[in-house]
Protein backbone atom coordinates (compact mmCIF):
# COMPACT_ATOMS: atom_id res chain seq x y z
CA UNK A 1 0.00 0.00 0.00
CA UNK A 2 2.75 2.10 0.86
CA UNK A 3 4.29 2.01 -2.83
CA UNK A 4 1.02 2.71 -4.44
CA UNK A 5 0.96 5.88 -2.09
CA UNK A 6 4.37 6.91 -3.06
CA UNK A 7 3.81 5.81 -7.00
CA UNK A 8 0.34 7.90 -6.47
CA UNK A 9 2.25 10.69 -5.28
CA UNK A 10 4.75 11.19 -8.03
CA UNK A 11 1.80 11.54 -10.34
CA UNK A 12 1.65 15.13 -9.09
CA UNK A 13 5.09 16.11 -7.43
CA UNK A 14 7.89 15.98 -8.96
CA UNK A 15 11.22 15.84 -7.30
CA UNK A 16 12.38 19.24 -8.31
CA UNK A 17 10.35 22.46 -8.70
CA UNK A 18 10.25 26.16 -10.31
CA UNK A 19 12.85 26.42 -7.16
CA UNK A 20 15.35 23.77 -9.34
CA UNK A 21 15.55 26.42 -12.24
CA UNK A 22 17.78 29.47 -11.98
CA UNK A 23 17.16 31.93 -14.98
CA UNK A 24 20.56 33.80 -15.87
CA UNK A 25 18.82 35.86 -18.62
CA UNK A 26 15.43 36.51 -20.60
CA UNK A 27 14.75 38.44 -23.49
CA UNK A 28 12.28 39.24 -26.04
CA UNK A 29 13.24 38.28 -29.46
CA UNK A 30 9.43 38.96 -31.19
CA UNK A 31 6.55 40.64 -29.98
CA UNK A 32 3.67 40.59 -32.06
CA UNK A 33 0.38 38.59 -31.63
CA UNK A 34 2.16 36.50 -29.86
CA UNK A 35 5.64 36.60 -28.30
CA UNK A 36 9.00 34.95 -28.68
CA UNK A 37 10.75 34.83 -25.89
CA UNK A 38 14.91 33.46 -25.15
CA UNK A 39 15.82 32.44 -22.03
CA UNK A 40 19.06 31.57 -20.72
CA UNK A 41 19.36 28.92 -17.57
CA UNK A 42 20.63 26.41 -15.54
CA UNK A 43 18.71 23.36 -13.64
CA UNK A 44 19.36 20.46 -11.18
CA UNK A 45 20.35 17.24 -12.79
CA UNK A 46 18.88 13.62 -11.26
CA UNK A 47 22.03 12.00 -10.95
CA UNK A 48 23.26 15.63 -9.17
CA UNK A 49 24.28 19.04 -9.77
CA UNK A 50 23.56 21.71 -12.27
CA UNK A 51 23.17 21.82 -15.51
CA UNK A 52 25.12 24.35 -17.75
CA UNK A 53 24.05 27.12 -19.56
CA UNK A 54 20.88 26.02 -21.82
CA UNK A 55 19.35 28.75 -24.14
CA UNK A 56 15.94 27.65 -24.97
CA UNK A 57 13.30 29.76 -27.25
CA UNK A 58 9.58 29.88 -25.56
CA UNK A 59 6.34 30.63 -27.99
CA UNK A 60 4.56 32.86 -24.91
CA UNK A 61 1.03 32.87 -25.01
CA UNK A 62 -1.95 33.66 -22.61
CA UNK A 63 -3.69 30.79 -21.00
CA UNK A 64 -6.86 29.23 -23.34
CA UNK A 65 -9.72 27.57 -23.18
CA UNK A 66 -11.42 24.76 -25.32
CA UNK A 67 -14.74 22.68 -25.11
CA UNK A 68 -16.15 19.87 -27.35
CA UNK A 69 -20.08 20.74 -27.83
CA UNK A 70 -22.25 17.75 -26.95
CA UNK A 71 -25.80 17.34 -27.25
CA UNK A 72 -26.37 14.03 -24.62
CA UNK A 73 -30.54 14.29 -25.16
CA UNK A 74 -29.81 13.70 -29.35
CA UNK A 75 -26.36 12.14 -29.27
CA UNK A 76 -24.95 15.23 -31.07
CA UNK A 77 -21.06 16.17 -31.35
CA UNK A 78 -20.82 19.97 -32.59
CA UNK A 79 -17.54 20.89 -34.68
CA UNK A 80 -15.94 23.84 -36.04
CA UNK A 81 -13.83 24.35 -38.84
CA UNK A 82 -11.85 27.78 -40.02
CA UNK A 83 -8.09 28.36 -41.66
CA UNK A 84 -5.06 27.74 -39.45
CA UNK A 85 -1.87 28.67 -41.02
CA UNK A 86 -0.41 25.95 -39.31
CA UNK A 87 -1.73 23.14 -40.66
CA UNK A 88 -1.07 24.23 -43.98
CA UNK A 89 0.94 20.96 -44.86
CA UNK A 90 -1.78 18.89 -43.71
CA UNK A 91 -2.64 16.26 -45.84
CA UNK A 92 -5.84 16.76 -44.68
CA UNK A 93 -5.24 20.96 -45.72
CA UNK A 94 -5.86 23.74 -43.30
CA UNK A 95 -9.30 23.59 -42.28
CA UNK A 96 -9.24 21.91 -38.84
CA UNK A 97 -12.39 20.66 -37.32
CA UNK A 98 -11.87 21.32 -33.90
CA UNK A 99 -13.74 22.33 -30.79
CA UNK A 100 -14.43 25.83 -29.70
CA UNK A 101 -11.41 27.51 -27.89
CA UNK A 102 -10.15 30.92 -27.33
CA UNK A 103 -7.73 33.03 -25.23
CA UNK A 104 -8.05 34.06 -21.54
CA UNK A 105 -8.69 38.06 -21.39
CA UNK A 106 -7.58 39.55 -18.23
CA UNK A 107 -9.22 38.87 -15.22
CA UNK A 108 -11.74 36.40 -16.76
CA UNK A 109 -12.15 32.95 -15.36
CA UNK A 110 -11.71 29.62 -17.80
CA UNK A 111 -15.21 29.10 -17.75
CA UNK A 112 -16.32 32.41 -18.36
CA UNK A 113 -14.37 32.82 -21.48
CA UNK A 114 -15.51 29.10 -22.69
CA UNK A 115 -19.00 30.12 -22.17
CA UNK A 116 -18.20 33.77 -24.25
CA UNK A 117 -16.33 31.58 -27.35
CA UNK A 118 -19.15 29.11 -26.77
CA UNK A 119 -21.58 32.09 -27.73
CA UNK A 120 -19.19 34.11 -30.91
CA UNK A 121 -18.02 31.07 -32.63
CA UNK A 122 -20.73 28.80 -32.26
CA UNK A 123 -24.06 31.43 -31.51
CA UNK A 124 -25.09 28.52 -28.64
CA UNK A 125 -25.57 29.19 -24.53
CA UNK A 126 -24.70 25.73 -22.95
CA UNK A 127 -26.36 24.10 -20.50
CA UNK A 128 -23.52 22.29 -18.63
CA UNK A 129 -20.36 22.77 -18.43
CA UNK A 130 -18.01 19.53 -17.53
CA UNK A 131 -14.29 20.05 -16.78
CA UNK A 132 -12.09 17.47 -18.62
CA UNK A 133 -8.41 18.62 -17.31
CA UNK A 134 -6.02 21.29 -18.11
CA UNK A 135 -2.83 21.13 -20.10
CA UNK A 136 0.20 22.07 -21.49
CA UNK A 137 -0.08 22.20 -25.08
CA UNK A 138 3.46 21.84 -26.62
CA UNK A 139 5.66 22.36 -23.13
CA UNK A 140 8.68 21.89 -24.61
CA UNK A 141 8.65 24.99 -27.00
CA UNK A 142 5.43 26.74 -25.69
CA UNK A 143 4.43 27.90 -22.75
CA UNK A 144 0.29 27.50 -23.43
CA UNK A 145 -2.09 26.07 -20.91
CA UNK A 146 -5.15 25.24 -22.43
CA UNK A 147 -8.65 24.52 -19.79
CA UNK A 148 -10.78 21.82 -21.79
CA UNK A 149 -14.59 21.29 -21.21
CA UNK A 150 -17.08 19.30 -22.42
CA UNK A 151 -20.36 21.80 -23.15
CA UNK A 152 -23.51 20.41 -22.98
CA UNK A 153 -25.46 22.13 -25.78
CA UNK A 154 -28.45 21.68 -27.78
CA UNK A 155 -27.77 21.00 -31.23
CA UNK A 156 -30.92 19.80 -32.51
CA UNK A 157 -31.38 23.19 -34.55
CA UNK A 158 -27.41 24.66 -34.18
CA UNK A 159 -25.01 24.92 -37.56
CA UNK A 160 -24.39 28.03 -39.70
CA UNK A 161 -21.35 30.52 -39.87
CA UNK A 162 -20.23 32.31 -36.61
CA UNK A 163 -17.41 34.48 -35.51
CA UNK A 164 -16.47 37.97 -34.86
CA UNK A 165 -15.36 40.47 -37.97
CA UNK A 166 -13.11 42.47 -35.81
CA UNK A 167 -11.15 39.36 -35.35
CA UNK A 168 -11.14 37.83 -38.73
CA UNK A 169 -13.02 34.70 -37.55
CA UNK A 170 -14.99 32.85 -40.34
CA UNK A 171 -15.80 29.79 -38.57
CA UNK A 172 -18.28 27.08 -39.87
CA UNK A 173 -20.34 24.78 -36.95
CA UNK A 174 -20.84 21.45 -37.95
CA UNK A 175 -23.09 19.13 -36.13
CA UNK A 176 -22.72 15.36 -36.51
CA UNK A 177 -24.06 12.17 -34.68
CA UNK A 178 -21.38 11.14 -32.15
CA UNK A 179 -20.93 7.80 -33.15
CA UNK A 180 -19.30 8.22 -36.83
CA UNK A 181 -17.56 11.31 -34.79
CA UNK A 182 -15.73 9.03 -32.58
CA UNK A 183 -14.89 6.35 -35.10
CA UNK A 184 -13.24 8.39 -37.50
CA UNK A 185 -11.36 11.09 -34.99
CA UNK A 186 -7.96 9.35 -35.07
CA UNK A 187 -7.70 10.00 -38.99
CA UNK A 188 -9.31 12.77 -39.89
CA UNK A 189 -9.56 16.50 -40.20
CA UNK A 190 -9.62 16.28 -36.18
CA UNK A 191 -6.06 16.34 -36.08
CA UNK A 192 -5.41 18.44 -33.15
CA UNK A 193 -5.08 18.13 -29.72
CA UNK A 194 -7.37 19.63 -27.70
CA UNK A 195 -10.49 18.08 -30.23
CA UNK A 196 -8.69 14.63 -30.20
CA UNK A 197 -8.45 14.73 -26.06
CA UNK A 198 -11.82 16.10 -25.82
CA UNK A 199 -13.18 13.46 -27.82
CA UNK A 200 -11.15 10.86 -26.02
CA UNK A 201 -13.26 11.93 -22.59
CA UNK A 202 -16.47 11.85 -24.64
CA UNK A 203 -16.19 8.66 -25.46
CA UNK A 204 -15.81 7.46 -21.83
CA UNK A 205 -18.42 9.31 -20.59
CA UNK A 206 -20.59 9.43 -23.55
CA UNK A 207 -23.21 6.79 -22.04
CA UNK A 208 -23.33 8.36 -18.88
CA UNK A 209 -23.93 12.05 -19.75
CA UNK A 210 -26.92 10.53 -22.11
CA UNK A 211 -28.34 8.31 -19.07
CA UNK A 212 -28.39 11.71 -16.76
CA UNK A 213 -29.89 13.58 -20.01
CA UNK A 214 -32.92 10.86 -20.24
CA UNK A 215 -33.66 10.98 -16.09
CA UNK A 216 -33.91 14.78 -16.58
CA UNK A 217 -36.65 15.35 -19.36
Amino acid sequence: MGHNKEQSASFTSARFTRADVKTVSKKTAFSGFFELTVHTLRHRLFGGGWSRNIEREVFTKTEAAAAVLFDPKNDLIGLIEQFRAGALDSEYGPWCLEVVAGMLEPDESPDSLIRREIREEAGLTPTALHKITAYYSTPGACNEKIHLYCAECDLSLAGGIHGLDSENEDILLSVFEAQPVLDAMLDSRMNNAATLIGLQWLALNREALKARALHTI
